[in-house]
């Protein structure tokens, strides 16, 4: 078993709060952004695009507690970690300790990544059920119509909204284009009523066959750059993921309490 798996599984863990300073690749000025940093990415860019035939590129790095490594997020998403003069690249989680535990430093970037792809997703594009008052909280969660877990906690849907959660569905289609469910899911984002659409799917109906201009596989696409691999997967507000099915009761306490 790996390190970072042992560790996952016995970490209590804390928030961290203002541990790195982040440089934006692209968005600051030159003024703005420090010469090792530039430098920092250029060589990078140059290792990375080599390799990747100019596919990868960084986007941003940033400082992070431990003297002389730095924090890279790739425009794909993935963070690696590197020494000041982008010489060496190391994968894994990078944790800090403290009195009270252990802090995963790259889990706190990830979910920050997570938060900012979900707070840029149109609403207009989900399938939203929402409570009869005022949502106390919202989840965002990547479905499957034909994915049993899903069914089991659509059929949670009403009990969910009355502890005061919002459920705000985005498609993901297990297989991408090749899944059975990505017709499907069309039909369901095509209909006139896609709430209503999406209920009879997951209750295993025949929909008619739709098309027209939809998110399916966008929202596919991001879900993978979360890192999403299986359905359910519930992302809070704050970007954090759970994976898989929860029971009403818990998941309100994990949702109401974050």
């Amino acid at each position: 078993m790996k390190l970072s798996s042992k560790l996952n599984g016995a970490l209590r863990w804390t928030q961290l709060a203002a541990v790195s300073l982040t440089f934006v690749a692209g968005s600051a000025t030159a003024a703005e952004t420090p010469e090792w940093a530039v430098e920092l990415t250029n060589t990078l860019n140059t290792s990375l695009g080599a390799v990747s035939q100019g596919q990868l590129q960084v986007r941003q790095v940033n400082e992070t507690p431990m003297e002389g490594i730095y924090e890279v997020i790739m425009s794909s998403g993935e963070i690696l970690h590197t020494n000041r003069s982008g010489q060496f690249l190391m994968t894994g989680e990078l944790y800090m300790t403290r009195p009270e535990g252990l802090v995963n430093l790259t889990a706190e970037t990830r979910k920050g990544q997570t938060a900012d792809l979900i707070a840029n997703m149109a609403e207009d594009d989900m399938i939203i059920f929402s409570p009869e008052s005022d949502p106390l909280a919202s989840i965002t969660v990547f479905t499957d119509v034909d994915c049993t877990f899903c069914r089991r906690l659509h059929g949670d849907i009403e009990a969910i909204n009355e502890r005061g959660i919002e459920v705000r569905y985005v498609a993901y289609p297990r297989g991408g284009r090749q899944s059975e469910a990505y017709p499907k899911m069309i039909s369901v984002w095509c209909a006139s009523d896609r709430k209503r659409a999406l209920t009879q799917a997951k209750n295993g109906q025949n929909l008619p066959a739709l098309e027209c201009q939809n998110p399916v596989i966008s929202q596919h696409a991001i879900g993978n750059q979360i890192g999403i691999s299986g359905t359910p997967a519930i992302v809070l507000q704050d970007g954090t993921v759970i994976p898989g099915y929860m029971e009403v009761d818990r998941l309100a306490a994990t949702v109401l309490g974050q």
